[in-house]
């Protein structure tokens, strides 16, 4: 465990776990990733960019950071993945059971398996959404069933899920995509109306799991497997405002940054997509009740 400093370089009144609504979960795990390596990096350089934004939203004209974010130690994990997961199964499932809200901040996908289970106990009709430009849906890769080209598979086994960004997979898991909760991102490029189609498919209560992969190169380079035909930042903003509108978000993760020394705007819009998220779920639903 690696002690950091908080999420938006908050002052202690706004950063103490006792009065904090909001607690950032970072696990620095970069276990099973297959080609860029560097997810382990991810959370401390979102968590330094974070120190950068400014703290009003304006779209939401809100503060979020007054209803308290606590940032937990880092979470260095070098251990087998079955391992992590559970371990962040358990350090979730004990926020949840404190009435705290959780974004976990990875790390490869991997570690996203362990925030759903925890999630999963606690609101048994959950449905996940996935915004990724990867299926995830092999049920083996590299001899793991829990390597991040998995994680989706495994996640499936818990609750439904919806798919949203994609635009790479394989022939195996094309046999294994549900076609009426899977959005294509050929299908949805310049087109808003597929919106409230995703939105549609998800039941009440709703995780969402964020690969920045999902966002074209052009804006989000700093990524293990990027993608050409990626989705651009007010269009994944777009599809969430609607989510948090209409459905009960009970928790996110943001996965898969694999920072650049050379460029920190990744690094920052990962951070502010985590602060727009917060905006979004504490001024459009008030300040929401414990489960």
């Amino acid at each position: 465990m690696k002690e950091i400093f908080n999420f938006g370089q908050l002052p202690g009144e706004y950063s103490n776990l006792e009065s904090a609504r909001i607690v950032i979960l970072p696990v620095a795990y970069d276990g099973t990733s297959t080609w860029n390596k560097g997810a382990d990096k991810g959370p401390e350089a979102i968590i330094e960019a974070s120190g950068n934004m400014e703290l009003y939203d304006i779209e939401t004209d809100s503060e979020v950071y007054k209803k308290g974010i606590y940032t937990d130690s880092i979470i260095e994990a070098d251990a087998p993945v079955s391992e992590v997961i559970e371990a962040i199964n358990q350090e979730v499932k004990s926020y949840i059971e404190q009435g705290k809200f959780i974004v976990v901040i990875g790390g490869e996908h991997s570690v996203s398996i362990g925030a759903v289970k925890a999630h999963c106990s606690a609101y048994p009709k959950l449905t996940v959404l996935q915004l990724d430009a990867h299926t995830d849906l092999r049920q083996q890769y590299n001899g793991s069933k829990y390597n991040h080209a998995c994680v989706m598979a495994r996640v499936r086994e818990l609750c439904p899920i919806v798919q949203a960004g994609i635009r790479s997979m394989d022939t195996e898991e094309k046999q294994l995509v549900n076609p009426d909760s899977i959005f294509f991102a050929k299908d949805t490029y310049n087109n808003k109306d597929w919106f409230a189609q995703a939105v549609s498919k998800l039941s009440g209560k709703v995780y969402v799991t964020i690969d920045v992969d999902v966002f074209d190169p052009s804006i989000m380079p700093s990524t293990g497997t990027p993608e050409p035909g990626g989705l651009l930042w007010y269009e994944v903003l777009g599809l969430l405002k609607l989510v948090f509108e209409q459905k009960d978000v009970v928790g996110f993760d943001v996965v898969e940054l694999c920072p650049d020394e050379r460029s920190k705007a990744p690094d920052f819009l990962a951070a502010k997509l985590i602060y727009k998220l917060l905006s979004y779920k504490f001024t459009r639903q008030g300040d929401p009740a414990p489960p």
